[in-house]
């Protein structure tokens, strides 16, 4: 049985496996160029989520079984496909007449990456290998000039490696990233809700000149602040209502009154999974509210909102931001899905539908990332 249809049928089983059980499970369980192994491989790594690629990663790191470099390869491409780029696998082995490079990364800001995967750095790399890689694919016209290249090593202890690069004449061509780091990179950015967070951790593994700090610090304050406003904003429990209401419904002489943020986190997971399994897909996070398939076509924002027991007309309030409407309207299939805390059902609004009722939605009373603010007279 195809390992996408035993996922289906079986996904208790699949997900108790180890990658490398899943390996030998896909296609004819020979992993090389081209074979059926690679290409259902990479087909389910598509569809798993950012937690099950860490796990596999991390088992990819400390087992060390064979072939486990070409998997770790596939997984790494992966976690660019995360962070927005478009992604173009590479070989697993180069040949006399191929390039034997790990992917190509292309940024929606037109920055092209070439990863270079290592499961250590015991070794030194031929740098000159890696920068002939680099003026090969432009030579063919594979990348632009706008290009640089990314080694993703399996070790946080680098500082030989980072030395090497310094002293070489590739050093501003060339970055230097462990797994881990690319794995929280892809965290942040999949609790953030704001495109500019994403755009700015890719400037990260670009080659930057750091002598002034000034982009640097651009980018930590910018990443925190977008993730700082999720957290506050989903420990509400109801992540866009607007502070008037919220101070009417939820304050109380000793604060605000949260849900927690597992609870609702889990909430969001469960209206996701029956949402994917109504469009008979899987969905896989983009963003703290915005999950797509992996063909990037069935698209959804799903917004939680708990019940305001002081408003029995409108128990529950939903915001719809400005850019979940352009990330919606960029597919074939979108829905803006509205969870309930203490409701077992959701509600799914194709987008053509809510797109002609907008100009009745509430635009928000204070400025609030661009917020609009619709009301749902669903009382359960």
């Amino acid at each position: 049985m195809p390992l996408l249809a035993l996922w289906t049928s079986n996904p208790a089983a699949i997900g108790e496996s180890t990658i490398e059980q899943i390996v030998a499970i896909a296609g004819d369980g020979n992993l090389r160029d081209g074979s059926p192994c690679s290409r259902e491989l990479r087909e389910y790594l598509a569809q798993c989520d950012s937690k099950k690629l860490a796990a596999y990663v991390g088992h990819c790191l400390s087992s060390g079984f064979t072939r486990s470099g070409m998997v770790l390869q596939d997984l790494i491409n992966e976690l660019g496909r995360r962070l927005d780029y478009r992604v173009e696998n590479g070989r697993y082995q180069g040949t006399r007449s191929t390039i034997g490079y790990d992917g190509i990364w292309i940024s929606p800001e037109a920055h092209t990456i070439i990863p270079e995967v290592k499961t250590t750095d015991v070794y030194r790399i031929p740098l000159d290998t890696l920068a002939g890689y680099r003026h090969r694919l432009i030579t063919e016209g594979k990348v632009t000039e706008r290009s640089s290249i990314l080694i993703v090593v399996g070790r946080d202890d680098t500082g030989e490696l980072e030395a090497q690069i310094r002293g070489s004449r590739h050093a501003w061509d060339i970055r230097l990233i462990s797994a881990d780091a690319l794995l929280k990179l892809v965290q942040l950015k999949e609790n953030s809700d704001s495109p500019d967070t994403g755009r700015k951790i890719r400037s990260l593994l670009a080659p930057m000149e750091y002598t002034r700090l000034d982009n640097l610090i651009d980018v930590l304050f910018t990443t925190a602040t977008d993730v700082e406003a999720a957290v506050v904003e989903t420990a509400a429990a109801t992540e866009e209502v607007d502070a008037t209401i919220a101070t009417a419904e939820s304050a109380t002489k000793s604060g605000w009154e949260f849900t927690d943020f597992a609870v609702l986190d889990r909430k969001r997971g469960q209206i996701v999974d029956a949402m994917g399994a109504k469009l008979g897909t899987k969905l896989i996070k983009k963003s703290r509210a915005l999950f797509w398939d992996a063909n990037h076509e069935c698209r959804i924002a799903c917004t939680v909102s708990k019940r305001y027991t002081k408003r029995a007309s409108y128990p529950y309030w939903y915001a719809y931001h400005p850019q979940w409407d352009e990330f919606l309207g960029e597919g074939t299939d979108a829905y803006f899905v509205l969870g309930c805390m203490d409701l077992p059902e959701a509600f799914a609004i194709p987008l053509k539908i809510l797109r002609s009722h907008l100009d009745a939605l509430n635009p928000a009373s204070r400025n609030r990332a661009r917020l609009l603010l619709a009301r749902h007279a669903a009382t359960g």
